[in-house]
């Protein structure tokens, strides 16, 4: 195999340097020396070529004792680009915009009701975004990152129809667009990007292989195979909300996922089963059942009842995904599954080992209903440095 050019090497070097500098913090030449293994003069040679670049500057020294070049910290110049994240549900949006770096400098949500026409809604969330931007004291998006439900078309990276799905999502995509021209606007299914989170962050990190199972609102899933998020031909893989089980009224069709397993596990479902159980709540959305499921993990010998019959309902879906994909691990995710903890994961763990001989983990998530947000968060800002850490002139 050939060597690389001189100016390839550099390229190399510099992407490493910075995804070090992204990782550990600010760092000294003399330690980037130690875990790039580079050579002392190409060390200078690449600080000073980023430090040029705007790339990175001094942000202090190493130590009160140390003084001089060799002790400067460097750090990546995290004002070069602002970002945006925002989680879009069918009842509301949220957004966080952040440096370059990943530090969160303003954060908002906004409810947005069923009988908000698209126009009103689209324009309720993008001045969300640009209050979030003014606060932030940034003057324009480099990147802007969006986690919403339903299917992402592979080939064009859109968001698809989908029944039951507010119009105005699609319409934000768009208009987000118009209004941050200088941005570079994509859009993610939630669930996936809550699998990037718990693998990043949160309750996968040790993982690369495993599936998120998301517990909210609505259910869903995401599917990670030797560290690659897997979409499936359409987008669809993880639309386990539409998978026939037993214990319905029904099967679930192309356009209602009433009848799978979204019947079993989405939230009012949840809700209902709390109330035959004695256990009440004021509405079914997310936050209820998993206000609910908290209450019950947390007194569990009175609500041990109600917490064993929706582990049964659970296991039905883990079972299936264990049965398909093996993936030895499976994350409670959303709101719900952060609410049952280790209690639930544990109930869900036991069943499915006595349904399967495959072994599975079953872990509650530990990021719960912020997972979409930090994961819309951390995919901008891998998108921003690969576009601002490529070598000039690519």
């Amino acid at each position: 195999m050939p060597a690389a050019s001189p100016s390839t090497a550099r390229a190399i070097n510099d992407r490493l340097a910075l995804r070090l500098l992204q990782q550990e913090g600010p760092l000294t030449a003399g330690q980037l020396k130690q875990l790039t293994g580079l050579s002392r003069p190409t060390v200078a040679d690449l600080v000073e070529r980023l430090a040029d670049a705007g790339l990175i500057t001094v942000v202090g020294e190493a130590g009160e004792q140390r003084r001089g070049p060799n002790a400067r910290l460097y750090g990546i110049v995290a004002d070069r680009a602002h970002l945006a994240a925002l989680d879009v549900r069918t009842e509301g949006v949220s957004v966080a915009v952040s440096d370059l770096v990943g530090t969160v400098l303003a954060e908002a949500s906004v409810p947005i009701g069923d009988d908000t026409g698209t126009g009103p809604a689209v324009e309720r969330a993008v001045a969300l975004v640009e209050r979030a931007v003014k606060e932030a004291g940034a003057d324009r998006l480099h990147t802007v990152g969006i986690g919403a439900p339903g299917l992402i078309d592979p080939a064009s990276g859109e968001l698809r129809d989908s029944s039951g799905l507010p119009q105005w999502h699609r319409g934000l995509v768009a208009t987000l667009q118009e209004r941050f021209p200088e941005a570079r606007v994509s859009v993610e299914n939630e669930t996936n990007l809550a699998a990037l989170a718990e693998q990043r962050d949160g309750a996968a990190r040790d993982r690369a292989t495993f599936v998120l199972l998301w517990l909210g609102h609505g259910t869903g899933a995401a599917v990670v195979l030797d560290g690659a998020l897997r979409r499936g031909a359409s987008g669809g893989t993880g639309e386990i909300g539409f998978l026939p089980v037993p214990g319905t009224t029904g099967l679930p069709s192309a356009t209602d996922c009433a009848g799978g397993f979204h019947s079993l596990a989405g939230s009012a479902a949840i809700t209902r089963l709390a109330a035959e159980h004695g256990l009440t709540a004021e509405d079914a959305h997310a936050p209820a059942a998993a206000r609910l499921v908290g209450e019950a993990a947390a007194h569990a010998g009175e609500a041990r009842p109600f917490l064993d019959a929706l582990a049964d309902r659970i296991a039905l879906g883990v079972a299936s995904v264990v049965a398909v994909l093996d993936p030895g691990c499976v994350v409670l995710g959303g709101e719900v599954g952060q609410a049952g903890g280790p209690l639930l994961a544990a109930l869900v763990e036991e069943r499915v080992r006595r349904m399967s001989p495959l072994p599975v983990a079953v872990r509650p998530s530990t990021l719960g209903g912020t997972a979409v947000l930090r994961g819309a968060l951390l995919t901008a800002r891998d998108r921003a440095q690969e576009v601002l850490f490529a070598p000039p002139g690519r």
